[in-house]
């Protein structure tokens, strides 16, 4: 080749791609509707909380009046109180179980260590509102272990409708939290350390106590202020377990007075949810000073070598059987039990199985149109609006990680910001934005209202699955597409995107699990004809229907379990990380 053809085809590769008409216009618009997605529920929830009446009412006025009367509410002091203490002994119980099953399954020979710990994640996959009834299946009042020691002993030892009672629960199902932040760390700490201790003379016991816990302290105490965010904005089980026994908790506060009331007290509600707000994002703050933090406590150099399990000797079946009856009491018998009522038409320790098995309560359920509406609004909400999430999200990534988009970071950040914004606060703003904005009062009684606020509620869980593969995608293969010509979505959508196919299959199946088993925001937003499996579920709770409540939780866990194997077998995809 010439010197002048040299030239020539240094200038072309050196000259930039030039940009298209649409390359703006998807940008801008994909900034735009985000924006509009996380801001609708909460500049409403602000804007009630500072004027004196609904926002549907004319003659409104800016007033602080909404903040004293929250104040001077009979009783608001000991919810405060309450929804702290509750949040403390759920993160407790979470970290301690959740740290210790992390060292066992995953640093000692114990046996089975791998089974166990995948039976110990399974609460992470459902929803708290279906792990609530069923501890309450097996040990509430009623429930058949209650009844079984009551036949054999005297009172139980365990008491559900109390603080700690409701934090037991919560912890237990928070717990695989921190047992995912902790298994993290553990696998990439530097065995070097714990080698020289045991060179030294330390045993099994003094190693894990001076060595291996301190290098996992970054990963709990992030993770337990994680726990502790999600403890202070869960409301099945304060609403469950509190609410009878009077235990009031700032959620269950927020559902009496926003919609659960004969008159529900707007203004007290938007104060409450921007109080809420407030401490939920303080929290997402102080989550991201820790993790950034972390970086002193790393100990793996350029040498990756598996740390070597732990020898427990002969603790090690003990311990075994100790682990297997933990996950028999808290996994498998609330979620078996539960499952069994189902097929049942009553469940007690003093009547034989096979007398009172039945399809009865499936039938039951699926006579009454509104139950399997709630099922078919399930699935349709979950698979349709999982994949709108999934493009969105999509967009997303591509135009942060992969444009010269002059906002990109601020779109970042925009779409990690749900993160902070619990359940309960969507639910209001979004109840709120439809009274407050024209035109979205026509999706008001729709399953659209709903498919809008889970994903505002999931852009970030999504974000997080699509992101780190898009980042390890690459830049070379964009400019060798913008050098020959083509414009940047052009080169998303012939290049990249095709390459995340992976990421947003996991992405997919993330969000409709996501979607299937949210509740908190549903029940503020729901209407006849847009009821969802945890709307319904409610109103049959309420309604003392024990085995419809186990039927509708049952089809819930099943189609739960069925996704989280088929995406495990079929595409390796891990949902909980």
């Amino acid at each position: 080749m010439s010197g002048a053809a040299l030239s020539a085809a240094g200038a072309r590769e050196a000259r930039p791609a030039a940009h298209s008409w649409r390359e703006a216009p998807i940008q801008y618009g994909t900034a735009l509707l985000t924006v509009v997605l996380v801001a609708a529920p909460l500049l409403p929830v602000l804007y009630q909380s500072v004027v004196d009446r609904p926002l549907y009412d004319a003659g409104k006025q800016l007033t602080l009046g909404n903040f004293v009367r929250l104040a001077n509410t009979d009783g608001f002091g000991l919810i405060l109180w309450n929804t702290f203490v509750f949040a403390a002994l759920t993160t407790l119980i979470a970290q301690v179980l959740g740290t210790l099953a992390a060292v066992l399954f995953g640093r000692t020979d114990m046996p089975a260590a791998r089974v166990l710990g995948e039976f110990f994640l399974w609460p992470i996959y459902l929803s708290a509102l279906v792990l609530s009834f069923g501890w309450y299946t097996v040990y509430g009042p009623s429930g058949y272990l209650t009844m079984l020691w009551n036949a054999v002993f005297e009172e139980p030892f365990w008491d559900l409708y109390s603080l700690p009672g409701m934090a037991a629960i919560a912890g237990v199902s928070l717990a695989p939290v921190a047992y995912i932040y902790c298994m993290s760390s553990a696998t990439i700490t530097d065995p070097s350390l714990e080698e020289a201790a045991r060179v030294s003379g330390a045993g099994t016991f003094r190693t894990l106590r001076r060595i291996t816990l301190p290098l996992l302290m970054p990963a709990i105490a992030y993770s337990a202020v994680l726990n502790f965010t999600v403890a202070l904005e869960l409301l099945a089980i304060p609403l469950v377990f509190g609410e009878p026994a009077g235990i009031t908790v700032l959620t269950t506060f927020l559902y009496t007075q926003g919609v659960a009331g004969i008159r529900p007290d707007h203004g007290l509600a938007a104060t409450a949810a921007a109080l809420m707000l407030a401490v939920v994002c303080l929290l997402v703050w102080l989550q991201g000073r820790l993790l950034g933090n972390t970086r002193r406590f790393v100990t793996l150099g350029g040498k990756a070598t598996r740390p070597r399990p732990f020898r427990l000797g002969r603790l090690r079946w003990p311990l075994f059987v100790v682990c297997a009856l933990y996950i028999a009491a808290t996994v498998v018998a609330p979620i078996g039990v539960l499952v069994l009522r189902a097929f049942a038409s009553f469940l007690s320790p003093m009547v034989p199985l096979t007398e009172v098995l039945s399809l009865g309560n499936f039938a039951q359920l699926f006579e009454e149109p509104i139950y399997a509406r709630a099922v078919w609004n399930s699935f349709l909400v979950s698979a349709v609006g999982g994949a709108l999430a999934t493009a969105l999200i999509a967009m997303i990534a591509v135009v942060v990680h992969r444009s010269e988009f002059r906002f990109r970071e601020p779109l970042h950040y925009a779409a990690l910001f749900p993160r902070a914004v619990p359940g309960v606060v969507a639910g209001v703003g979004f109840f709120y934005a439809i009274a407050l904005m024209p035109g979205l009062g026509e999706i008001r009684n729709t399953i659209w209202i709903l498919v809008i606020a889970f994903t505002m509620r999931y852009i970030p869980t999504g974000f997080g699955a699509v992101a780190p593969m898009l980042m390890q995608v690459s830049p070379d293969l964009d400019r060798a597409a913008r050098v020959q010509g083509a414009d940047w979505w052009t080169t998303c959508r012939r290049i990249i995107l095709p390459l995340m196919r992976p990421a947003l299959v996991a992405c997919y199946t993330i969000l409709f699990i996501s979607f299937f088993k949210e509740y908190t925001t549903a029940i503020f937003l729901f209407a006849p004809g847009s009821e969802v499996i945890g709307t319904a579920l409610l109103h049959l709770w309420i309604q003392g229907e024990a085995g419809l409540v186990a039927a509708l939780a049952a089809i819930q866990v099943g189609v739960i379990a069925v996704c989280v194997a088929a995406a495990r077998a079929a595409f390796g995809v891990r949902l909980h990380g």
